[in-house]
């Protein structure tokens, strides 16, 4: 589904993985490890003749094409038209899924923001709106950077759920949250100063001897949950 080779530059250095028809990914890293570098790179934001999707160089993709194949949902969302209601703005993204923007609003308990500017919603409310177009997209490989970031619990369970559910087609999560990234059960990738330090399955990566060696005593293991080791 998903391959990339012997990729270098600036910040990033010897990527090399791929990911086979029906896997997801998480990836995890610390600030400034090159996550959402990576991203942008996979998805043709930033230029790279490494990259292989669906059995085809993404240069080659026409800019229909890529956009049916592959989708980045940045961690903020950017707005330069500062009367774009919600409505309109989630219009725009309606591409090639079956479910209607109303389902959508429904699910994310976003009706009753429909006819607000998208600038005048709180931070959490325009992840949500991120992830509403999103599911509109409905791209064959959906890459979310932070999702849950600016959720609070409640929210980020929703969102955790359709992260994990059918409504994606395939997807790579970028995250520091660690119960999520546990919970999904996606093959992993952590990353340090631009490279790949880890590429396997989740069960691996939650091994104590990796819990370790990437995080040391700064987190803490409770049953099935990982806290912070104040």
């Amino acid at each position: 589904m998903l391959k990339i080779t012997e990729f270098s530059n600036t910040i990033l250095r010897d990527i090399d993985f791929h990911l086979n028809e029906g896997e997801n990914l998480t990836i995890l890293g610390s600030n400034g490890a090159g996550k959402s570098t990576l991203a942008k790179i996979l998805c043709g934001i930033s230029y790279s003749q490494a990259v292989e999707l669906f059995g085809k160089k993404l240069h080659h993709f026409s800019a229909k094409e890529r956009s049916e194949f592959i989708n980045y949902v940045p961690p903020k969302l950017e707005m330069f038209d500062e009367y774009l209601s919600l409505g309109e703005y989630l219009e725009l993204s309606s591409l090639y899924s079956k479910l209607t923007i109303d389902h959508v609003l429904e699910l994310l308990e976003l009706k009753a923001l429909q006819h607000k500017p998208c600038i005048t919603l709180s931070s959490g409310e325009q992840q949500l709106a991120m992830i509403a177009s999103s599911l509109l997209h409905n791209a064959k490989l959906t890459i979310f950077d932070e999702p849950t970031a600016n959720l609070d619990p409640k929210k980020s369970l929703k969102v955790a759920k359709i992260l994990s559910g059918e409504k994606i087609q395939n997807r790579i999560i970028i995250t520091h949250d660690l119960n999520l990234a546990h919970k999904l059960g996606y093959k992993i990738i952590y990353m340090l100063d631009g490279k790949i330090e880890f590429f396997d399955t989740n069960k691996r990566f939650f091994e104590v001897c990796n819990m370790d060696k990437f995080f040391g005593t700064s987190i803490k293991r409770i049953d099935d949950y990982f806290v912070v080791n104040l």
